[in-house]
């Protein structure tokens, strides 16, 4: 039922094609959120398994086969403060929380950040890993992920899980081929359906590997600047999904 919600439902991704056709930004932007809190129910009912078998050639990848919350300590790096929403105090350090996500514990801790008007970049040594992952997209209607192939929104085509949504957190391009995503850098995307195109969705939508939401702290994410730190980041729950292969 929540499947049939999602493909054809009011509240499902038909109509925000609808929404995409008529360009109207506002209707995009409820049919976003709408389909999301589909998408995070079925994410619970999938869990601890994926819904799909992932390709043989892409097991030797880390993976997470199910849902997961990680949380990151973020601290300024010139000693200024947060300021929370709701009236709360200043802190030196704010948190923020992610799903579904996957991290190793240590990946990220001391990581620095940078911005530009439309993200938040983790600011990681790209050749870090000595490998890039293929993209991975998931488009809707389809029961597998396309792999090393975007999508085209102009004809029509969105993803289960899309760019178009403020806070979203997707895996960054390897620095060798658009059809790769860097294994060390991902990007808080702050979307903002003002400078939007293509009816209110992201000029970028359906070209990069999204595979996680900020749920907690969002008010934080404007308030980073370039050279803040992750202090932390840590799997709060799904450490039991999370697969590392070993290396041989």
């Amino acid at each position: 039922m929540l499947y049939a919600s999602l493909l054809d439902g009011k509240r499902g991704l038909q109509n925000l094609i609808e929404s995409v056709k008529e360009k109207d930004p506002d209707k995009v932007s409820v049919g976003l959120a709408s389909s999301l809190d589909i998408v995070a129910e079925l994410e619970l009912l999938q869990a601890p398994g994926l819904s799909f078998l992932l390709p043989e050639q892409y097991l030797e990848y880390p993976r997470l086969t199910g849902r997961g919350i990680v949380e990151f300590t973020i601290e300024k790096s010139d000693g200024a403060t947060f300021f929370p929403s709701a009236g709360g105090e200043p802190k030196d350090s704010a948190t923020i929380q992610l799903l579904p996500f996957q991290v190793i514990e240590g990946a990220y801790d001391g990581v620095t950040l940078k911005c530009t008007n439309q993200a938040v970049l983790s600011d990681n040594e790209l050749d870090k890993y000595g490998y890039s992952v293929p993209l991975e997209v998931m488009p809707s209607g389809q029961f597998e992920p396309l792999y090393k192939t975007t999508l085209s929104v102009q004809d029509g085509e969105l993803p289960v899980l899309p760019l178009s949504v403020y806070g979203a957190v997707a895996m960054a391009h390897s620095v060798d081929s658009d059809e790769y995503s860097s294994p060390s850098q991902f990007f808080f995307y702050l979307y903002d359906k003002r400078n939007a195109g293509l009816g209110g969705l992201s000029f970028d939508e359906g070209q990069f590997s999204v595979f996680g939401y900020t749920t907690v702290g969002r008010e934080i994410l404007p308030q980073i600047e370039s050279g803040d730190i992750i202090r932390s980041a840590k799997l709060l729950q799904g450490q039991e999904r999370l697969i590392v292969p070993n290396k041989k």
